[in-house]
This record gives structure tokens, C-alpha cells and sequence, in this order.
């Protein structure tokens, strides 16, 4: 039994449906149990609690015991929600696309410090973007630079379609285009006879090792096409690093997320090309989690 026959109201829903998930190994249990019930009853954190007394309807009970079920069973509560936050934007999610990271705020926050030091003075960045997923980075970088043009690449067309949701959802549908397309195809670049100042991406970087050793959440939910190259690790990068010259402008520059221990053999990549300044910058963790390089 997921809840307790005494269970009457708010207050003892939350009680009894926290301990549950801690029983089925759920961390932050009690907030975890907050979010699923604010969603079952579309009311913010302060009117459930205003109405702590209140009852659920047999309907509303039914519909609160099959999101507990998905959490308790480890589906990423941003999936069951179907929502998330990223970079204080609200972003639709489902299981097509990643569930936004803070570590990849820190490759948009860079991609935006970066713009603003190099080109502020122009008016109109071109960007692009290796494989958008959710969109949570181009949306982003276009909500926060006013003179970016963005155009993003994803094989998937669920994607796409997650990706201009969240587009039209921050009212930045038209600064955006969107093309399904894979972007280790040897016939990209005649797709763009102009180059871009900016080249970013988060590609798929886990090997398939590494990918046995992912959390339950992410090995069993998130797609595994936007996780793992199939390879080891680092042929997107390599895919990147061989593409650039013909993509990135004299004067631009490329932002791009990096995995776990990446970093050297990343860095060894781009530093045979066309790039001259190669960094990386850390992630609160002091992971080596961003790399930038500079023509």
C-alpha cells in the first residue's frame, strides 16, 4: 500500500507519501513529495499549505498515487512534472530530451561573458548550436543577449519539437531556427555558407562504459542518443574540432561541455586545429567542465 488508510488531508498526504519515497531510496523525500502534490492540485507551495486540511477528491488521490509510483520506480521528477528551470527560465521537458544541469548554466554563462567582452559592439551575434535537446542553452543565450541570432541542430525531431515549445514559451520563437539535422554528416558545412562568431554544444560525451555506471535516473530515462556517442567518449569532439575552420569566423570562438576526466584529451583535440587559445573553465565542484578556444 503506497499510503496509509488514515491518510485524510494535505498535511497527513505529505507525511505518509515522504516516508514512503524515503523507504524506496528517494532523496529529498519531503520536497520531492511537495512538488508532486502541488502538481496534482495546480496550487503553489503557499496555498498547500494554507489548505493543509483539505481532502483530495477520489480523482485527484488516484492521479497523486500514479506520480508517486513514477518517482518511487526512479522517473526524474522534472519528467513527471514535465517541467524544469534553467537559467531562471521556465523549460517544458519529457523524456525526448536531457533534463537541463546546472553545469550547463556555467558553459552559458561563459558563451554570454564571452559575447559581451568580444562582440557587444556588434549588431547581430551569429550562433550555433550543436545539438539543442530541451533548447534550454539556445533559448538562453538568446534571452540574455539581445543582438544573438541562433540557429540549432538536432537529429531528433521530438527534440525540435520540445526545443521550439520552450522557444515560444519565452516569447523567442523568432529569434531561433531550428534544424533537424546531424551535425556529424560531412555535408553540414554546405548548409552554411556563412560563418557563425560562436559555435556551441553539449554533446554526447559518456562512453559506453561509463554510461552502465550512470545513475538509475538517467541510465533508465533520459536519452541515451543525447548521453553517449557509442564510442569513447569523444568523437563529437573530435567531429567539432574537425569542422570549426569551416564554421566559426576568423575573430569567433567555440564554448563546449566537457565530461568527467576529459579534459587533457578534449583539450589535446583542439589544440591541433585552427585555435590558438584554448581554456577550460571549472564548475562549482572544480571540475575541469568548460572548454573555450579562441581563433
Amino acid at each position: 500500500m503506497i499510503l496509509s488508510s488514515n491518510t485524510k488531508n494535505i498535511v497527513d498526504l505529505l507525511n505518509d507519501s515522504s516516508k514512503f519515497l524515503s523507504e524506496k531510496g528517494i532523496e529529498n523525500a519531503r520536497l520531492n513529495a511537495e512538488q508532486l502534490l502541488r502538481h496534482t492540485l495546480d496550487l503553489n507551495r503557499v496555498d498547500l499549505y494554507l489548505n493543509q486540511d483539505r481532502s483530495l477528491t477520489q480523482t485527484e488521490m488516484s492521479a497523486f498515487k500514479r506520480c508517486l509510483k513514477r518517482r518511487a520506480a526512479r522517473e526524474p521528477l522534472q519528467y513527471i512534472l514535465g517541467e524544469a528551470e534553467f537559467m531562471s527560465l521556465p523549460f517544458v521537458v519529457d523524456e525526448n530530451v536531457l533534463i537541463p544541469r546546472p553545469e550547463t548554466e556555467i558553459l552559458v554563462e561563459k558563451t554570454i561573458e564571452m559575447c559581451n567582452e568580444k562582440f557587444a559592439s556588434k549588431d547581430r551575434i551569429e550562433i550555433l548550436e550543436f545539438g539543442t535537446g530541451s533548447g534550454c542553452i539556445s533559448v538562453s543565450l538568446a534571452k540574455y543577449l539581445a543582438n544573438a541570432r541562433i540557429t540549432t541542430l538536432d537529429i531528433s525531431k521530438d527534440a525540435l519539437k520540445v526545443a521550439e515549445k520552450n522557444a515560444e514559451l519565452n516569447g523567442l520563437g523568432d529569434r531561433i531556427q531550428f534544424i533537424n539535422q546531424d551535425f556529424t554528416s560531412s555535408k553540414i558545412v554546405k548548409y552554411f555558407p556563412e560563418k557563425f562568431h560562436v559555435l556551441v554544444s553539449n554533446p554526447p560525451y559518456v562512453s559506453p562504459a561509463d554510461f552502465e555506471d550512470l545513475p538509475e535516473e538517467i541510465r533508465n530515462y533520459e536519452p541515451a542518443v543525447a548521453l553517449s556517442d557509442n564510442q569513447d567518449g569523444l568523437s563529437f569532439y573530435r567531429k567539432i574540432a574537425e569542422l570549426s575552420s569551416e564554421l566559426i569566423k576568423a575573430s569567433g570562438f567555440l564554448m563546449l561541455e566537457l565530461g568527467l576526466g576529459q579534459m587533457k584529451e578534449v583539450k589535446d583535440i583542439f589544440l591541433k586545429t585552427c585555435f590558438h587559445n584554448v581554456n577550460t573553465f571549472q564548475d562549482l565542484n572544480e571540475i575541469d567542465r568548460i572548454l573555450f578556444c579562441e581563433r
